[in-house]
């Protein structure tokens, strides 16, 4: 009589040179699938591998502990391209996902200062307690906006009329349910499931009056910075409507976190970073005012030292044309007659710079020159002093 082998795997070996079928432990018979009597019964000796092995142990309750190696090669991670070269730095920055962005301090006032006014617009708008909270200012490529959005959601299309572009608000659908119980009256029912269903006539015509809120108190909150007026433009249900630039382009998202009644729901408010271009130089700055360095004693100093500083100017009574065959040909003593008279302008110089124009005339024995205009090239020359 012969023992039963302790490794489920192990079978008796008879005449011939091929092993028994594989028997599955008892208990466990059920819990085979068709795959798994397929690679037992195909290969009989892979049921000695550590893959055999460890879908056996998942049966048994037993748990296998993967490596990195493993680990990075399931998740596919420094997965080698199909040549086997090595990425080089240009292919690494074209496939690159991570926005380059510029540090806006300025960005995080406007906002807080938007928080601020939509407490008091949102709780006069659904007369009872709104509270709302900046969450985060979040930068990223529009194409991953888009793939964040929470549908169902409202998303409203509006115009920055001063930088002539264009932006986003996005309320989720939690906000909106909410909004409408508040109006109609339900103040103390359980927030209801989000099925999904289209929005009625009143429920958008809601969310748009609550986005010419928002857009006012935005306007507002750049007013430090830069006088703009946002004006809304149509309201959207497919992200795919409300496109407004390129997948790729930078974008600037703040989340604004809004409790009513106890139930939370949020807004996004979604700028391209082309639309702040014209204020980039005003929202880089650490506090509101900054001059940058800018030292306005020590121009003042320069401006009043240069007034007082020596100019050599030269009048230029005429100007003629002579072939130099001629000029080569002059003496020492030679008069040259220009054919000019007392009406005709005289040219002051600074340099090549003509200042200003006038008559010749004579004062105190002495050939003078009157001044009758300021030519406009004079304030070129005092701006090119100033700005060295």
């Amino acid at each position: 009589m012969t023992n039963a082998p302790a490794d489920p795997f192990q079978g008796e070996t008879h005449g011939s040179d091929q092993p028994s079928p594989i028997m599955p432990p008892d208990g466990i018979k059920d819990d085979w699938s068709d795959a798994d009597w397929e690679t037992a019964a195909a290969s009989p000796a892979a049921a000695h591998s550590d893959a055999a092995k460890a879908a056996l142990a998942g049966f048994t309750g037993e748990a296998k502990i993967l490596n990195q190696e493993e680990i990075d090669r399931l998740l596919n991670f420094d997965a080698p391209s199909g040549d086997g070269a090595v990425l080089s730095a240009i292919e690494r920055l074209v496939n690159s996902t991570t926005v380059n962005k510029d540090r806006l301090p300025m960005l995080d006032v406007v906002f807080d200062r938007m928080v601020r006014l939509l407490n008091t617009s949102l709780r006069q708008f659904a007369s009872t307690n709104v509270e709302a909270s900046l969450m985060r200012i979040e930068w990223l490529r529009y194409t991953d906006f888009q793939d964040t959005i929470e549908l169902p959601a409202l998303i409203g299309v509006a115009r920055a009329e001063q930088w002539d572009n264009q932006m986003l608000v996005s309320i989720d659908s939690a906000l909106i349910y909410c909004m409408m119980d508040v109006l109609l009256g339900g103040r103390r029912s359980r927030p209801g499931r989000i099925d999904g269903r289209a929005y009625t006539s009143i429920e958008r015509k809601m969310t748009e009056r609550m986005m010419k809120v928002i857009l006012q108190d935005l306007g507002q909150s750049f007013d430090p910075l830069a006088q703009i007026d946002f004006v809304f433009d149509r309201l959207e249900v497919n992200p795919q409507f409300a496109t407004i630039t390129r997948a790729t382009n930078a974008v600037i998202r703040v989340r604004i976190a809004v409790e009513v009644e106890r139930r939370t729901g949020h807004i996004d408010i979604v700028i391209p970073y082309s639309t702040l271009e014209p204020v980039r130089g005003k929202l880089v700055q650490m506090f509101m005012g900054e001059k940058f360095g800018h030292d306005t004693v020590w121009e003042n100093h320069l401006k009043n030292e240069l007034m007082r500083s020596k100019l050599e100017l030269v009048a230029v009574l005429a100007e003629t044309k002579v072939p130099l065959g001629e000029v080569l040909a002059w003496q020492k003593g030679q008069s040259l007659k220009l054919r000019i008279n007392p009406e005709n302008a005289v040219l002051v110089f600074s340099k090549t710079i003509p200042l200003f124009a006038g008559h010749m005339g004579q004062r105190n024995d002495n050939i003078a020159v009157k001044i009758d205009t300021e030519l406009d090239t004079k304030q070129e020359l005092i701006d090119g002093l100033l700005s060295h």
